[in-house]
């Protein structure tokens, strides 16, 4: 991880993008008064507890929220942007940020606290920042899965016992396609291709649905494995008393919900707060609180082991930037070998 004194040096050096973590953003933020954040997090769960912390550490800008999944909002935010009507400050998602950047909608900022996050969870030139993670792995049915039978590796997933009883969502941007990138990531393109192709003959259930609703098809006997899920998910359901555990199966992808600052936003100076506030410390450590898996490795989730740092276990990082490049071909092969 890059020290902050050499990524503060760095970005003070730099002509773009833009750096302040001082007061004077402040003062600036409340001459504007308010801030209008698009955001695909959960209203209840997260965006008014941060909105709470926010005011109570900067009183005077009011902020406003309109929640979307990330999809969505990145079409909002380019067809304002076509009607020259931009209305948003910062956005956040999953998959929001790819096609803004391709756009030339993003405007590139370095949060204060930058240098906490290692170079893969944040943009070099400053367009995203990531805001929290999710750690893709399989997840089983612990009453329909004895445990010599359970995955220990990839491999173990092409025994004849698991021909049609595994289920994945086609989800572009957390389903099939995800996990065909981070197995070719990790197992390179030969070996990964080699893999895939032996899978695509375990007849995998395409499901039209989320990882979240796999999951409970799973606890529910359904399906005794899930292929593609998000671990923390599965953490929840267990200590509600659900049959269901997740695996430490290689590979596992590691998506990341970024943020950024749109372009042209009209009231850039309390959007930058905003991302100030929630990529740093306090704020990471809020969203921890609400069950979410802070981005900055050295906060903790609320339950530890379902991040790397204490769950010992490697993740595949996807970024915005990688996702954007290869997406397509992602989605091609899973279509050509799973379909």
């Amino acid at each position: 991880m890059i020290a902050l004194a050499s990524c503060i040096a760095w970005m003070v050096g730099a002509a773009s993008p833009g750096y302040a973590a001082d007061a004077a953003l402040y003062q600036a933020a409340k001459r504007e008064g308010e801030v209008v954040w698009y955001t695909a997090l959960i209203v209840t769960q997260a965006v008014r507890p941060l909105i709470e912390a926010f005011n109570k550490k900067y009183p005077g800008i009011e902020v406003h929220t309109a929640r979307a999944d990330s999809g969505p909002t990145a079409i909002k935010i380019i067809n304002e942007a076509r009607a020259g009507k931009v209305q948003s400050d910062v956005f956040d998602g999953i998959d929001a940020m790819p096609p803004l950047v391709q756009a030339g909608l993003v405007e590139p900022y370095i949060p204060s606290e930058a240098g906490q996050y290692p170079p893969e969870l944040r943009d070099p030139d400053g367009r995203w920042n990531a805001l929290v993670v999710y750690f893709l792995t399989p997840a089983i049915n612990t009453d329909l899965v004895a445990a010599p039978d359970v995955p220990r590796n990839p491999q173990d997933l092409l025994a004849p016992r698991w021909k049609g009883k595994i289920a994945w969502s086609t989800a572009a941007a957390a389903g099939a396609p995800v996990y065909v990138g981070a197995v070719l990531r990790q197992m390179g393109e030969d070996k990964g291709k080699m893999f895939l192709r032996a899978l695509g003959k375990q007849d995998i259930v395409n499901l039209d649905a989320t990882n979240r609703a796999i999951l409970d098809q799973v606890i529910l006997g359904e399906y005794p494995i899930a292929l593609n899920i998000f671990n923390h998910h599965a953490v929840l359901s267990a200590q509600k008393g659900a049959p269901v555990k997740w695996l430490k199966l290689e590979p596992i992808a590691g998506l990341m919900h970024s943020i950024g600052l749109t372009r042209n936003a009209p009231h850039p100076n309390a959007g930058k707060l905003l991302i100030d506030f929630l990529t740093s410390e306090e704020g990471q450590r809020r969203l921890a609180e609400v069950e979410y898996l802070p981005a900055m490795p050295s906060v903790a989730a609320r339950t530890p082991e379902v991040k790397p740092e204490a769950g010992g276990f490697n993740a595949i990082m996807l970024s915005p930037d990688t996702v954007t490049q290869n997406r397509d071909r992602w989605m091609a092969i899973t279509k050509e070998l799973f379909n």
